[in-house]
């Protein structure tokens, strides 16, 4: 039988996998682009296989191999990181480190809310917080290098178990004078005939929007923003509407924009704010502590 991998050997693998570039990969490593690539290597010889396809000159290739190798490191790995995680759990509760993940579209705006009540509540507890696009941290989860996440639903989560903490409702954003801005509530198929706007490709509100004003998704992305500020500003410069997360809009992502906000008419029009965590985790119950500071942090 050939040498078992190590855990490192494991997580360069899974890493390439994840970003498709050596570079990136090392990176996320914290090695050198030459480290990470001697290793990938030296597995390859230590199993005798050929994980990459190396007759492919532009991009980062798996053999069929390979990507069945990657989910297995992802699965090693996973399962490493909850033997850790139940020596964690046995601790005192809510001490150590906690790996948590968190959505571009809701960290800015929770955050400075959050962060002060987790301190004052678990002094010693060492938050590390990494912020991406729930595509990316649910893979990160299960892997294994996150504990848990602030997310935003519907979302396909995959195994992971959730637990919504805070229903966000979206508002419409209009530059002033705008015809829909003399109405109290706007109706979205009213929205349909404006040029909308919308976050990049990758962003689950992106998404959730469409799916509030489906008529709007086969509008072609002219103008696409990669941050909730930058479409604001594309708002406010007359550039067309847009909806936001109320969490947004009260913790000030319009300050200094001329833009104004009017709710939406209709039932079920918001997303829900969720934690989610690896099933089974035996951390769950701390987890579901962080339930009523959360959702205090989200008004």
């Amino acid at each position: 039988m050939a040498p078992l991998p190590t855990p490192q050997q494991l997580r360069y693998l899974v890493s390439l996998a994840e970003t498709g570039h050596f570079g990136r990969a090392a990176c996320a490593c914290a090695v050198s682009q030459s480290t990470l690539s001697a290793g990938i290597a030296v597995l390859e010889r230590q199993l005798n296989a050929r994980i990459l396809d190396r007759s492919s000159t532009k991009h980062v290739a798996f053999t069929p191999l390979g990507l069945e190798l990657v989910a297995k490191g992802r699965a090693a790995l996973s399962a490493l990181g909850a033997v850790a995680e139940a020596a964690d759990a046995a601790r005192a509760p809510m001490s150590g480190p906690l790996r948590l993940g968190i959505i571009p579209t809701i960290g800015s705006f929770l955050l400075p809310r959050l962060m002060p009540a987790l301190r004052a509540s678990y002094p010693a507890l060492r938050l590390f917080l990494r912020e991406d696009q729930t595509g990316r941290l649910l893979d990160r989860l299960d892997a294994g290098r996150l504990d848990a996440l602030v997310l935003a639903e519907p979302y396909p989560v995959g195994a992971a178990e959730t637990l919504p903490v805070h229903r966000d409702e979206f508002l419409a954003a209009l530059p002033p004078g705008h015809p829909l801005a003399a109405r109290a509530q706007v109706k979205p198929a009213a929205l349909a005939a404006e040029r909308f706007l919308l976050l990049e490709e990758g962003h689950c509100l992106r998404d959730q929007v469409l799916a509030v004003c489906p008529a709007q998704t086969g509008q072609a992305d002219e103008f696409a923003a990669t941050s909730l500020h930058t479409l604001v500003q594309m708002v406010a410069g007359g550039l067309g509407v847009t909806l936001v997360p109320r969490l947004a809009a009260e913790a000030g992502v319009a300050q200094g924009a001329d833009i104004l906000f009017r709710r939406l008419e209709g039932a079920g029009i918001w997303r829900t704010l969720s934690l989610a965590w690896r099933r089974g985790s035996p951390r769950e119950a701390e987890y579901r502590a962080l339930l009523p500071l959360v959702a205090a942090a989200c008004g």
